[in-house]
């Protein structure tokens, strides 16, 4: 081989080492919680939501998660009898096949899975615990509990680090952030310690950066993101910072644990109309930009992120659909897709690829009481 063909070979492969991964087809997929169905999309290269199914799927169908091979997508039902109910995703169209309802330890407020996809972890708000599932060679949720623990009040979130070594878990009642070790062959979780949270802040939901150095989390109550360096050997967490993802502008005061009404319970008193409701947080693929919403004033904040101290910079808060509860970046990264559980649509969000600002590019109608939302792309 010659010298120019060599040095032709190096830079074809170092402009596919450079170039970003695209994309044939995009799905997105939104439960709708008071209707009972999930409403599938698919997502243009553009931006534009073109509605596919609507597919029944149970009352009270909220939290999904996907499968780490993006074969399934599982949702977790939360009206009685509570179980995880698992979809084949057919790559070509995005057409949801049902294969299964497992059951489920109790009422999931929030599931995902380890990075194998053997095991679905799942957290109860109303019971107060975290729980483990097999997901069997299929990749179909089973009825095979492996672990239930007890936690302090109102568990929210439960997440795997990525190396599949350690998992965190967030007790917004109490105000801890929960550490385990995880046993990727068994599926058992062993707990290591926890962290204590400022009183009130009720943490919820958290994201972990691609290089597994920061878990950042966002609090509930206080409106807040933290941002913790993860340990790598012993996967335990310390904090380093923490920024507010609500405006100081915004009229809104600490916001208070919300009680989950069971059947038969009576109606609690109205909450005041300006308390801090925060919901979901996102990072683009690439790490550059993190995402937050907040449910009573209806925002999205956005902040850049530094890669080596892993520090947050708010950028901006804007207007989204009312009450958004979940909020996800597609897989290219270049759109944030807000669903609204009081708004007819779910909107599509331009990412500015240097600064991280974001502009309402397209919509699309969704159900009631849309919730979750999730992105799954195959090339």
């Amino acid at each position: 081989m010659s010298r120019t063909k060599t040095l032709q070979g190096f830079a074809s492969a170092a402009l596919l080492m450079i170039a970003p991964l695209t994309w044939a087809n995009t799905y997105v997929y939104v439960s709708n919680a008071n209707d009972g169905t999930l409403s599938s999309y698919e997502l243009s290269a553009k931006g534009q939501l073109q509605p596919l199914a609507t597919t029944d799927a149970g009352a009270g169908v909220m939290p999904l998660a996907l499968s780490p091979d993006r074969s399934k997508l599982y949702a977790s039902i939360r009206a009685k009898p509570y179980s995880v109910a698992t979809y084949a995703i057919n790559p070509a169209n995005g057409a949801l096949k049902h294969l299964k309802n497992a059951n489920v330890a109790d009422s999931l407020a929030y599931i995902s899975t380890d990075k194998a996809g053997h095991y679905l972890f799942g957290a109860s708000y109303g019971e107060d615990l975290i729980s483990v599932n097999a997901i069997d060679a299929k990749g179909v949720v089973s009825d095979d509990v492996r672990q239930v623990i007890k936690t302090g009040p109102n568990a929210h979130s439960i997440i795997v680090d990525k190396t599949n070594r350690f998992v965190y878990a967030a007790n917004l009642g109490s105000d801890q952030y929960l550490e385990f070790k995880f046993d990727a062959v068994s599926g058992k979780l062993t707990p290591l310690g926890h962290i204590d949270m400022p009183k009130g802040s009720g943490p919820r939901h958290p994201v972990i950066s691609s290089d597994n150095r920061f878990l950042y989390l966002l609090s509930e109550m206080a409106g807040t993101v933290t941002t913790f360096a993860i340990d790598p050997k012993s996967g335990r967490l310390n904090a380093l910072s923490e920024v507010n993802a609500i405006p100081a502008d915004s009229g809104l005061v600490r916001g208070i644990a919300r009680p989950m009404i069971k059947p038969g319970q009576p109606t609690p008193p109205p909450l005041a109309a300006n308390l801090i409701w925060a919901a979901d947080i996102k990072l683009t693929p690439n790490g550059r930009f993190l995402y937050t919403s907040e449910r009573t004033g209806s925002t999205v904040s956005a902040f850049s992120v530094d890669g080596k101290s892993g520090k947050l910079s708010f950028l901006q808060n804007i207007k989204v659909e009312q009450q958004p509860r979940g909020i996800t970046v597609d897989p290219s990264g270049k759109w944030l897709l807000v669903t609204g559980e009081k708004s007819p649509e779910v909107g599509v969000y331009a990412i500015d690829p240097l600064h991280g600002t974001l502009a309402r590019s397209s919509s699309a109608p969704s159900g009631k009481g849309a919730n979750w939302v999730q992105a799954v792309s195959y090339p």
